[in-house]
């Protein structure tokens, strides 16, 4: 299967609606201390654009519960356990993955990994969408490095 592109359509599953207006769409897995780093932040665009952000975890609801009190994430997760069809749908390769879809459920953005510009990058692409005030998610005093890997 090959990787989306933007410009894609968005792969529809459950509790996930495109067309109500742009979504970011958060793959993640609790085990990857990639998405460790990630996850604080995704409370960041939770707080900023309210219910903008669904998140899927690629591991059982409790372990989700779980991760998201630990990690301060803050958003709704939706369950994605082996054999992974979600992931699979949407050609995750690699977590943490960050996309954005737009009115349309056409793909506008995609970061694969931690990357501060590509998180801040979304957020404002996402506050152009809503009408709402631009945030910056990470910033370089926050303690997080500007790229990690996933």
């Amino acid at each position: 299967m090959s990787p989306l592109s933007v410009g894609d359509p968005a792969p529809a599953f459950p509790g996930a609606t495109f067309g109500e207006g742009p979504v970011g769409v958060f793959f993640y897995k609790v085990s990857c201390p990639t998405c460790q780093v990630a996850a604080p932040k995704m409370a960041a665009f939770e707080r900023a654009y309210p219910g903008r952000v669904i998140g899927v975890g690629q591991d059982p609801a409790g372990e989700l519960t779980r991760f998201s009190r630990d990690y301060a994430m803050g958003i709704r997760s939706i369950e994605d356990a082996p054999p992974y069809p979600l992931s699979d749908a949407w050609a995750i390769v690699s977590v943490p993955t960050l996309y954005l879809v737009g009115d349309d459920g056409r793909l506008l953005e995609s970061v694969g990994t931690w990357d501060r510009t590509g998180f801040n990058r979304v957020a404002r692409r996402l506050a152009e969408l809503t009408g709402a005030d631009p945030v910056l998610i990470s910033t370089p005093d926050d303690g997080l490095p500007d790229f990690k890997p996933g």
